[in-house]
């Protein structure tokens, strides 16, 4: 039996308040891996500190790693085995972290070895060409962990080469990044009166190997062409730094701006920024610089975040820049070369369009180490070092309809999305407007919010809007609400029979909806109901009968009767034994049909509906549900009868994975067997990194979904398909929270 109790994680590190980089790294990488799997892991963080004035830390649970005692690792180590809840030791590594307590910190590590205590090793600094008292110092740490994990590919390439460490034992994990959120430009502009400027930004701890000065002796270059450049120097003055020398390289910094004359164009902002602050200074920064000296910086936090804020790079050419930057992100130049930073800030400053691209390409790139993706892969990795495997529980996140709301445009519901903003010139579309309508009574129907029943209004009479005057409906319209010539260009049975399960749905909420919306819906219906025989598409009869199910009456009961009986004729001319299925083919949507039938059955009582549906879904789940992990038909290469299944390959849309959720839904309250219900739970965790790329397809930060999930990327833009697609399946887990299982 596999148990499901938290595993003990124990990190050694540098922890906030301590003004640190490997500190925020750790709290970050805690964080995201609480957030992702609360349920599975008890994480413990050990402080390291130099010296006996500790930082309030509230939850040393296993005490604090005071580098100037040497008795402090022994006293770590027996609380450790005191504890006997710790199945992994996660240490991240800097050379200047344990270089007064070295034999100490390797003696630690032997007592952990012999323990049999999993360790992994997070090197954040990979030196090349060591002598040999450094090559003796690396292969020891190596011999005494089980992993060892470096940020980028060419620090994993210096282990095996120059240290001759194992590939086997060295796992590549790239710095963590934040999402970007949906930012207001304007408004942080305005914030910081920084309005009509174009901003060049450098951050973190500031000492002298981040070379400011190479951007300051640039400056008045870039300002003959762009008057209104404004660079903002973000960061404290290292603690260390500042202990043994005070503010002498900020002041020599001011120096250089004074005597540059360049004042009204720098400005320093002396903190430590809290990730918010950060965050918002990226989003409004035209250009990022990196201007590290050190050759040998093996991996840069700052340099991850600014690319993965959207922000075009001009950055000295460190191993982490030479690996990740590509000509379409930003340029590199050489250390210390002034002229060149010059000239490559504004050849972008002045091309608008590579700007806007260069900004677009980071987005994409960068989210694949979202401190999300980061949890994920370090969990991986832990998995494999736990002996005893329980089962890993992804959190269910938190409802967030902030994406929906930025999405509902005065008209309706904008049909697609520049990254996490809506692309207004797109339009709408009835499809979209439909699946909102539903996702929102859901919603109103758990929580009978006010703003929804806005929603509702504004959805329904779009609905309205697009009906015509024979009953029929049209899907698009333009951002003027003129209805467009895709209109006569494509089948619009889909479309028509979505609108029918809109509608159906609204009727269905009689009993808590405003009267004078029931009474539009039911209208609606009545006139489109007319034509619902018209259409032979197997999805716009299986979404006609899902919103006529709702209704009373013998018409609509025969109206059902009909299109079951259509999809049941489908099914027994097409299916074989190897093949239960309605047509030779499995496209898109396909679990709507099986829940239609079951629907369909429970409308009429026709036992050979309720028979073909659970042939016809079990079948379809054993397509798409393999190794726990759900892979739906992907658009790039359909199901073909009398073929071998395909194995993935991209091309899986989030509305496959909603309408399974869905029917999974409907089948498990039919019939109360746990294989649905288990399967809605791994078919949900597909958008929160269970699947192929072992990514996140929903973004916690903007409430948006990713539009599909390719063969190697995720597709960052959240259009409406998706994100409602998520949101539908979303409240539907609502029920199967453990709190809400009674």
């Amino acid at each position: 039996m596999i148990s499901t109790s938290k595993r003990g994680i124990a990190f050694l590190s540098t922890f906030p308040p301590r003004a640190c980089g490997i500190a925020t790294y750790t709290t970050d990488l805690i964080k995201a891996i609480s957030s992702k799997f609360q349920g599975s892991y008890h994480l413990i963080p050990i402080p390291i500190e130099e010296s006996k004035s500790y930082n309030d830390y509230d939850s040393a649970l296993l005490g604090i790693l005071d580098m100037t005692d040497p008795l402090s690792f022994d006293a770590i180590f027996e609380n450790i085995q005191l504890y006997k809840h710790i199945d992994l030791i996660c240490i991240e590594h800097e050379f200047g972290l344990f270089s007064a307590q070295e034999a100490k910190f390797r003696s630690f590590l032997s007592e952990l070895y012999e323990a049999q205590i999993a360790v992994v090793i997070t090197f954040h600094t990979v030196l090349p060409s060591p002598e040999k008292i450094l090559f003796d110092q690396v292969s020891a740490i190596a011999d005494y962990c089980s992993q060892i994990i470096v940020m980028t590919q060419s620090s994993a390439e210096i282990l095996i080469n120059a240290y001759q460490i194992s590939p086997n034992k060295i796992t590549v994990i790239a710095h963590g990044t934040h999402l970007a959120p949906a930012t207001d430009k304007r408004a942080i502009l305005e914030r910081y009166n920084l309005l009509d400027k174009k901003i060049l930004s450098t951050f973190g701890l500031l000492g002298p190997s981040k070379s400011i000065e190479t951007t300051l002796y640039a400056l008045p270059a870039i300002i003959e062409q762009n008057s209104n450049v404004m660079f903002l120097i973000l960061g404290q003055t290292h603690p260390t730094l500042l202990l043994r020398e005070g503010e002498t390289y900020r002041n020599q910094l001011q120096e250089i701006i004074d005597h540059q004359g360049i004042s009204d164009h720098v400005r320093f902002v002396n903190e430590f920024l809290p990730i918010e602050a950060l965050l918002d200074f990226l989003s409004i920064t035209d250009i990022y610089l990196f201007t590290s000296k050190d050759p040998f910086q093996a991996v840069s936090g700052t340099f991850s975040y600014a690319l993965s804020s959207g922000c075009p790079i001009v950055s000295t050419p460190i191993p982490h820049v030479r690996e990740v930057l590509k000509e379409d992100m930003g340029t590199m130049i050489d250390f210390e070369a002034s002229d060149q930073l010059a000239d490559a800030v504004s050849q972008i400053l002045d091309d608008a369009p590579r700007l806007k691209k260069i900004r677009h390409v980071n987005l994409q790139k960068m989210v694949k180490t979202s401190w999300q993706n980061v949890a994920i892969a370090h969990v991986n990795l832990f998995e494999l070092l736990i002996d005893d495997k329980r089962e890993t529980i992804y959190s269910i996140p938190p409802l967030n309809l902030d994406h929906i709301f930025r999405m509902s445009a005065e008209r309706a519901f904008t049909q697609f999305a520049d990254i996490s903003m809506p692309d207004v010139a797109s339009g709408y579309a009835l499809d979209d407007n439909a699946r909102a309508l539903i996702a929102i009574l859901h919603h109103y129907k758990l929580y009978e919010s006010l703003e929804d029943l806005d929603l509702i209004q504004k959805f329904l009479n779009f609905i309205d809007y697009c009906m015509q005057d024979d009953g029929t409906f049209l899907n698009y319209v333009d951002s003027y609400g003129n209805f467009t010539i895709q209109n006569e260009q494509e089948n619009l049975e889909d479309a028509n029979g979505r609108a029918i399960w809109a509608l159906g749905e609204v009727a269905g909420l009689a009993n808590l909806l405003p009267e004078q919306i029931v009474e539009l819906a039911r209208v609606l219906l009545n006139r489109a109901s007319k034509h619902a025989l018209v259409y032979y598409s197997t999805r716009s009869m299986a979404f006609t009968i899902k919103g006529l199910s709702f209704m009373k009456g013998e018409k609509y009961k025969a109206i059902i009767e009909v299109l079951a009986n259509r999809l049941v004729a489908m099914f027994e001319y097409e299916s074989t034994a190897d093949w239960q299925w309605y047509e030779s083919y499995m496209t898109y949507g396909n679990s709507v049909i099986p829940e239609a039938l079951l629907a369909a059955y429970e409308s009429t009582a026709n036992n050979r509906y309720r028979d073909i549906a659970y042939q016809s879904f079990d079948f379809l789940l054993s397509r798409i549900i393999v190794n726990d992990e759900i892979h739906v038909i992907s658009n790039k290469g359909w199901a073909q009868r009398d073929q071998p299944r395909a194995e993935s390959k991209g091309g899986e849309q989030p509305i496959d994975v909603a309408y399974t959720i869905i029917a999974l839904d409907r089948f498990y309250r039919h019939t109360k067997d746990e294989h649905y219900r288990r399967t809605i739970r791994i078919a949900f965790e597909w958008f929160l990194g269970r699947n192929h790329l072992q990514q996140i397809v929903y973004n916690p930060v903007t409430g948006g979904c990713f539009d599909g999930l390719e063969e190697r990327a995720i597709n960052i833009n959240q259009g409406a398909e998706s994100t409602i697609s998520y949101l539908l399946a979303r409240l539907k887990m609502e029920a199967y929270l453990p709190e809400n299982i009674g």
